[in-house]
This record gives C-alpha cells, sequence and structure tokens, in this order.
C-alpha cells in the first residue's frame, strides 16, 4: 500500500490498531502518509489527518489512542505467554507436529545419496537435512 498510495488520495483505516501495532511505528505511517499528501481516517476513533498540524487535538487524541492500543496489546500477549506456560506444565501444550521424517533422511544419506539430493528428494531445506544429520551425530 505505502508503494501504491499518491498524493490526493485518502486512506480508511477502521481502527488505529489495524495500522500499526505501537505508537512509534503508527506516529511514523501517518507523517510519512500526510507528507506525501495522503489523508489519513480512522473510522472508529473519527479522527482525520492531513498534511497540515492544524488540530492539536486530533494529535494528542492519536498520541494517546496509540498508546492505549499499544499497552492493551501488551497485555495480550502477556497473557498468551502465561497461558502457553501452564498448558505447557499440564503437558497440553506440545507444539506442531514433526513436518520431517528424520528417518527417511538418515535412511537416505546412509544410502549415500548427497545432503543436496536428499533434500530434493524429500522437498525440504538443504539447512533441513542438515539439521538432522548433524542431530544424529555424537557430541
Amino acid at each position: 500500500m505505502l508503494e501504491f498510495i499518491r498524493e490526493g488520495d485518502t486512506l480508511h483505516v477502521h481502527d488505529i490498531s489495524r495500522l500499526a501495532r505501537n505508537l512509534e511505528d503508527l506516529l511514523s505511517l501517518v507523517r510519512l502518509l500526510t507528507g506525501k499528501g495522503v489523508e489519513v481516517k480512522f473510522i472508529k476513533e473519527n479522527l482525520h489527518f492531513t498534511g497540515d498540524a492544524t488540530n492539536p487535538m486530533q494529535v494528542l487524541m492519536l498520541n494517546m489512542l496509540g498508546a492505549v492500543y499499544q499497552f492493551e496489546r501488551s497485555l495480550l500477549l502477556e497473557r498468551q505467554r502465561e497461558g502457553i506456560k501452564i498448558a505447557k506444565e499440564a503437558g497440553k501444550y506440545k507444539g506442531g507436529k514433526p513436518r520431517v521424517d528424520n528417518e527417511a533422511v538418515l535412511k537416505l544419506l546412509a544410502e549415500g545419496k548427497s545432503i543436496r539430493k536428499t533434500a530434493e528428494l524429500l522437498e525440504i531445506g538443504v539447512s533441513t537435512v542438515q539439521r538432522v544429520k548433524n542431530a544424529q551425530q555424537p557430541a
């Protein structure tokens, strides 16, 4: 969007938190856009920004609401980390299923296939094959 948007355009954003996840990014994006001659309208908050800074109340509201949204996001992430920790302790959070068949990798390598050929045959990355190989070697 930043590459496509042109002077005279108006960017309609449903809510401040949809444009940026932290206050610093929010302020820099609004400055960048208005500097390009783009109007920015936040629908939910009823804020409208143009290149001129004629309304200091809107700038204050943008800073305050941006800070509140950033704080809210930090709390959400903290609660998420706590929930994952509790789930891990209860044995309910085990992560994703393995995407690589380690035995197939080791079998192909044992048959004399190169790391690149093994990766190609199993449709995985070369670094994945190397990681499986190195994990099997004694330290």
